[in-house]
């Protein structure tokens, strides 16, 4: 039970930090704002940068709230991974 619960945790941090790393792309790229899958990869990953890029300080035009996001739940799922294993 606990390894499934952990191969949750860890299909999920992979899934953030591809569409992270797919916006990251994007902002380098000229894209469509209103495409659906644009759309949709702005919806997923917005909540969690959108808090972050208003705690962290801006530096020049340098956007580091995607690196935070990946490093925190990176971080969180290792810890309820933890968490998980002392459980079961």
């Amino acid at each position: 039970m606990a390894d499934i619960i952990i191969q949750l945790l860890s299909l999920f941090s992979t899934i953030f930090y591809l569409l992270v790393l797919a916006r990251i792309v994007m902002s380098f790229i000229q894209v469509d704002r209103y495409h659906p899958v644009v759309n949709l990869i702005y919806q997923l990953t917005e909540p969690i940068l959108a808090p972050i890029r208003n705690i962290l300080p801006q530096v020049g035009m340098f956007d580091f709230s995607p690196m935070v996001a990946i490093i925190l739940v990176e971080l969180f799922v290792r810890v309820l991974a933890t968490l998980v294993k002392s459980l079961f």
